[in-house]
């Protein structure tokens, strides 16, 4: 009621009907869009001439005592926004004041690697590479990441961007898409972090454990019972022998053939040539996968083998693994 008041001592009782017709859309039929940019430290006069300007709002002095009546004038926020004839002038004042910009979506899967999901965003145009490339070497404030140490010129942060589906302001930066896949994991985390210190390992290692079953798993019921043979050929100091490990070595993750030079390599990623686990992550896990790697289904296989269809052949001795091998390679 103290907004009409107020209006109506600006325009006057007579004007009370052009007031109310000021409110509503400059267009109530228009199918079209607008892009109005709006800069940082724009003040709400501003905002309202360009309004004006562009013809979505009929009236800019009326903007502005309505952003001011809602107390909106102080939260009009600064951004790309797709506004149009068709909409009323509150509803355009809500629309900046909740930042509703432009977004545009991202989905990155479960096993990209660093490099891999910054060639994603280059290709849809979200950020250059010279950009991606200072965004993954900076430094970002995350105690998980204290235990980053990749060598060999990996990325630090290989592991660490959770694969999933972002929705970000179309003028977000690269340092900031990787803070919100860094915020991601660190909740992702949440929910395992007390399992893995009840079991002993730490956040590096299970990313380790859950890159590998990630780029080795086609099929989703095999993560725990790769994760188990991680488990049992660790036990007994066997040397992993994961192909996956030696792709990313080789810098061709893209490859699914490992060749007998290939596993020549000297690299602390080639787990055919040296015990234990990988230096780094070989890629970035999603939760299905860091949860197998910290819930290893218990037996006894040892070895396992491409069935050609994404399923693997389990076996528990040696001669059953060549057995395997004579059945579904050579």
């Amino acid at each position: 009621m103290l907004f009409i008041i107020v209006l109506l001592m600006v325009s006057g009782l007579a004007g009370y009907g052009i007031l109310i017709m000021q409110l509503k859309p400059v267009n109530s039929d228009a199918n079209s869009y607008v892009d109005i940019r709006i800069a940082e430290n724009t003040t709400a006069t501003q905002v309202a001439q360009l309004l004006h300007s562009q013809q979505l709002i009929r009236n800019s002095d009326l903007f502005l005592a309505y952003c001011r009546h809602k107390g909106l004038d102080s939260r009009l926020k600064a951004g790309h926004y797709q506004l149009s004839p068709s909409q009323s002038l509150p509803e355009i004042a809500a629309a900046i004041a909740a930042g509703k910009v432009v977004t545009i979506s991202f989905t990155i899967p479960e096993g990209f690697t660093v490099e891999k999901t910054g060639r994603v965003l280059e290709d849809r145009g979200i950020c250059t590479w010279a950009e991606w490339q200072n965004a993954i070497n900076a430094t970002y404030e995350y105690p998980f990441l204290q235990e980053a140490n990749p060598g060999e010129g990996k990325p630090y942060l290989e592991g660490f961007l959770f694969p999933d589906t972002y929705v970000i302001a179309e003028d977000t930066s690269a340092v900031e898409i990787v803070q919100a896949m860094l915020d991601k994991f660190s909740k992702i985390w949440e929910e395992h972090e007390r399992e893995a210190i009840e079991q002993g390992i730490t956040v590096y290692d299970t990313l380790i454990i859950a890159s590998m079953i990630e780029r080795e798993a086609m099929v989703d019921s095999e993560r725990e019972i790769i994760s188990g043979v991680i488990k049992n050929r660790m036990e007994r100091n066997m040397l992993l022998q994961i192909d996956a490990t030696v792709l990313y070595s080789l810098g061709k993750d893209e490859k699914d053939i490992v060749y007998y030079e290939d596993l020549e390599i000297d690299s602390p990623y080639n787990t055919y040539k040296y015990a234990g686990l990988p230096l780094a992550p070989i890629a970035c896990p999603g939760q299905a996968a860091i949860h197998a790697a910290l819930n290893p289904q218990q037996h006894d296989y040892l070895y396992y083998v491409s069935r050609g269809d994404g399923s693997h052949h389990f076996s528990k001795t040696y001669s059953e693994h060549l057995q395997a091998k004579a059945q579904y390679i050579n």
